[in-house]
């Protein structure tokens, strides 16, 4: 029988994560194997910038991956992320003839007309649906209503368009087949948040080595995403400046460093002694803080107004840098909100038999979550076994198989990347829909011109034309009475 599992491939700017596991029926996942390769020296702030190192540490994990799980791997879901990505609203707002009955085919092509929508170097990597607006009400569905006007709102996730063509690039001269591309911060919201959460409105903050990823949802939509080009290394270089090593600075930062310290605990006299000799606690500690609190305002900031006082959910922190000291004491300190929680792992119950597989630390969060949307067998189909006949035709190589695309006109699964040739058919589509609404008005026009030539009912002609038709109906019936 074929082995079958789930894996993934998570890019970050500090490793390039490999994982794989198998979901239960319960709705846990067992994880089977996870492997890392050091990523500093070919992903910057979440992107690739050296595609020759990146195709080479690919190919390293999967190599790995392949060892520990004893099994070929026919493709991967793969996170995207990285400073490029940020959102934008947009709004579409379509004219309708006099009480339109609003039908799915007129909010589907209104989303594939957003989808289509260009922006300057960069391109769409995800759109979510906000609300649309009937008249002056808004709604989630506004199939079934009658209106002239309807109005949607949409929240584009975009990227350069550099990006992600050096992505898919150095997957194909590593020889991986992608199974399916999601936006990691959205893989990561849908396995960290509540339900609850996401409806009563809350703050998801990444905190990462050279990146901080924000996403606020309210009423289950996500409204807001960032990545901002900060992250865990800034602090590690601001302590550099204490005449100390990157490595020896990162390992007094994990120790030592604090989020947040309240003056009076300070003692100012107290040192750190360090390899090439000593520095005082206090300017150790305003160091780190300072930057860390650098932070902390530009992920704030990044919370539309409109949304600050929605946060009823709270404040849910994860990555790496959700593990320093005191780190919720600095976020309730600034933004004034109390309800703030560390995701420590995903809402999914995790297992493994693999003693060195550390799953709750906040470093696994958004590789697990990847693994949580995967629904494909990722092992290669093992060959039927050949019974030597002379004649036998030989089997050949499993190619990879190439993901679905989305129904045109259907809604893509929430943060699925599309591909250009998905994005080709979505704006035929809507070009087809736009020529067929135009011919539809020129009809209405022409049965509306013609009926404006017809005499109306009621007017002197129409009653003439019917008093002779009537005098008319008399003598004949007069006639018939006669023979008889």
């Amino acid at each position: 029988m074929a082995k079958e599992f789930i894996a993934a491939i998570e890019l970050g700017s500090t490793n390039i994560t490999g994982i794989a596991g198998k979901k239960n029926s319960d709705g846990s996942i067992n994880v089977l194997a996870v492997v890392r390769e050091d990523s500093t020296s070919c992903i910057r702030k979440g992107v690739v910038y050296n595609i020759d190192k990146t195709t080479q540490c690919l190919s390293t994990v999967m190599k790995k991956l392949k060892s520990a799980l004893k099994s070929g791997i026919e493709h991967v879901y793969v996170g995207v992320g990285g400073q490029s990505i940020h959102s934008v609203l947009n709004v579409i707002v379509k004219e309708l003839q006099d009480d339109t009955l609003i039908s799915q085919d007129i909010i589907n092509g209104m989303m594939d007309q957003n989808r289509s929508m260009t922006y300057p170097e960069q391109e769409i990597l995800d759109a979510a649906t906000q609300e649309y607006k009937v008249g002056a009400q808004y709604t989630i569905d506004p199939a079934g209503v009658q209106s002239n006007r309807l109005e949607g709102n949409f929240l584009n996730i975009l990227c350069r368009k550099s990006f992600y063509r050096n992505l898919n690039l150095c997957f194909e001269n590593a020889g991986i087949g992608i199974a399916e591309l999601y936006l990691a911060p959205v893989a990561l919201a849908d396995s960290v948040l509540t339900d609850s959460e996401k409806r009563t409105g809350c703050m998801l903050v990444d905190l990462g080595g050279d990146t901080t990823t924000v996403a606020v949802y309210y009423r289950n939509i996500l409204r807001q995403l960032t990545v901002i080009p900060l992250g865990g290394n800034n602090i590690t270089k601001d302590l550099t400046s204490f005449q100390m090593e990157e490595d020896e600075a990162e390992k007094l930062k994990l120790s030592l460093g604090s989020a947040f310290t309240d003056t009076a605990e300070i003692d100012r006299e107290k040192t750190i002694k360090t390899e090439n000799g000593e520095i005082k606690q206090e300017e150790f500690l305003y160091c780190v803080e300072a930057r860390l609190k650098e932070i902390i305002a530009n992920a704030w900031n990044q919370v539309p107004d409109d949304y600050k006082t929605h946060l009823l959910g709270g404040i849910v922190l994860t990555g790496g840098g959700a593990n320093m000291k005191n780190i919720k004491r600095a976020f309730s300190e600034f933004t004034g909100i109390k309800k703030i929680r560390v995701a420590t792992s995903v809402k999914q119950k995790i297992t493994t038999e693999k003693s060195d597989i550390e799953l709750k630390d906040c470093f696994m969060n958004t590789a697990l979550g990847l693994l949580a949307k995967g629904d494909m067998n990722c092992a290669t189909p093992i060959k039927p076994a050949s019974t030597g006949g002379l004649f036998e035709t030989p089997t050949p190589a499993a190619q990879p198989a190439e993901p679905k695309p989305a129904p045109t006109g259907s809604t893509p699964k929430p943060g699925t990347i599309l591909k250009p040739d998905e994005r080709a058919k979505i704006e035929q589509e809507r070009k087809r829909i736009e020529d067929e609404e135009r011919a539809m008005s020129a009809r209405i026009r022409e049965e509306l011109s013609n009926k404006k030539d017809k005499p109306k009912r009621g007017t002197i002609f129409e009653k003439w034309r019917k008093s002779i038709g009537d005098f008319a109906n008399s003598i004949i019936s007069a006639e018939e009475e006669e023979e008889k």
